[in-house]
């Protein structure tokens, strides 16, 4: 289906910022917006984009009591010639649906929400960075507005697209990583079999805060959560999934408990470890076994993969207050050439023989 997006274009267009190499992260926020509305019944309608603006919202709307609420994580980047592609369009869209799903929440189509997409970064192209480590962070989510008090699924939604252009997550090199320490979480957890672990909703990371407060305390960046039955295997980081190169292996954590957030670039790193292969697996892993490996000389690197940060080397876990140090610390050779692979396919500096690049004709 072809959808016609009406443009109403800003009359008060902000300054773009001037040094590219500062950034940040969602610190600056593009002239437009996308933004439509669903009403059961009726379905998804009055889709167009509009200046970013605060927009009104009743106080008693749903999602601010019972948090019915998705989102997702994109990215746009500007190529060596100028043009500016996506990555993998189509795993996010994918993903959107399972957790729309979860939440009681409308399907937004493929095609509807490609077509909002591109209009919206047609109408701020000339926001999408260029510097190095650079691109055009997309949040893409909707919310329940019913005027409700009642605990069942709305039946009024807004979906709306905002930009950011962005630089690195984490602070980078010249190479475009540098090594963090993560604390090791064993209180809380970020979710249980049944839960919503798997969908990419607000209250996953809500609930996460207490822990990151943990992890500053301990000049940490981020956390590396347990499983909620034992407190014994491993998990995500954080924002992000992990991956653990022990001997000559790669290994993270299954999805089949339903706990794990199914990344755009996990995905992306265990086809192309495969590709070049590199022995994956995808199987559960104690803490206590990577703490063994440390010590013996076989836990070779730590690094977790994102929209986000791409690929974040991990040089310390912090275990119940103590360091232990991976490998050197420095950024492990796995990890370096998958950033080098992915960033360089998101930005057009290396081919892409996987197919996962979406030209935006503009």
């Amino acid at each position: 289906m072809t959808y016609e997006i009406p443009v109403t274009k800003t009359q008060n267009p902000k300054p773009r910022p001037a040094d590219e190499s500062k950034l940040g992260f969602a610190k600056y926020f593009t002239d437009h917006m996308f933004v439509m509305e669903y009403d059961e019944g009726k379905g998804w309608h009055s889709w167009r984009v509009e200046p970013h603006a605060p927009f009104l919202i009743e106080p008693a709307s749903a999602v601010l009591h019972y948090a019915q609420m998705m989102f997702e994580g994109m990215k746009a980047y500007r190529k060596p010639d100028g043009s500016i592609q996506l990555f993998r369009p189509d795993m996010n869209i994918a993903r959107m649906k399972n957790t729309c799903e979860r939440m009681c929440m409308p399907e937004v189509p493929g095609d509807l929400f490609m077509a909002g997409l591109k209009a919206v970064i047609e109408a701020d192209k000339d926001w999408v960075p260029s510097g190095k480590n650079t691109s055009l962070y997309i949040r893409p989510f909707m919310f329940g507005d019913e005027v409700s008090f009642s605990v069942l699924p709305a039946k009024h939604y807004k979906f709306m697209i905002i930009l950011s252009p962005t630089g690195s997550y984490y602070a980078a090199n010249d190479a475009g990583l540098t090594t963090a320490r993560i604390y090791v979480q064993d209180t809380y957890i970020r979710a249980a079999r049944g839960g919503t672990g798997y969908a990419k909703v607000g209250g996953n990371y809500g609930g996460g805060m207490r822990a990151s407060q943990d992890a500053i305390r301990y000049n940490c960046k981020d956390v590396l959560w347990l499983d909620a039955a034992e407190h014994k295997y491993v998990e995500e980081i954080g924002t992000s999934n992990a991956f653990f190169v022990i001997g000559d292996e790669v290994i993270t954590a299954p999805l089949d408990s339903g706990t794990i957030l199914p990344g755009i670039t996990r995905n992306s790193v265990i086809q192309l470890l495969t590709k070049w292969g590199i022995k994956v697996f995808e199987r559960k892993l104690s803490i206590d076994e990577i703490v063994a490996a440390s010590k013996d000389g076989t836990l070779k690197e730590i690094f977790a993969s994102g929209t986000a940060a791409v690929i974040s080397p991990i040089g310390w876990l912090n275990i119940k207050g103590e360091d232990m140090q991976v490998a050197d610390g420095k950024v492990g050779t796995i990890a370096q050439r998958l950033y080098d692979k992915l960033y360089g396919m998101q930005t057009g500096v290396v081919e892409d023989d996987m197919g996962w690049t979406y030209p935006l004709g503009f």
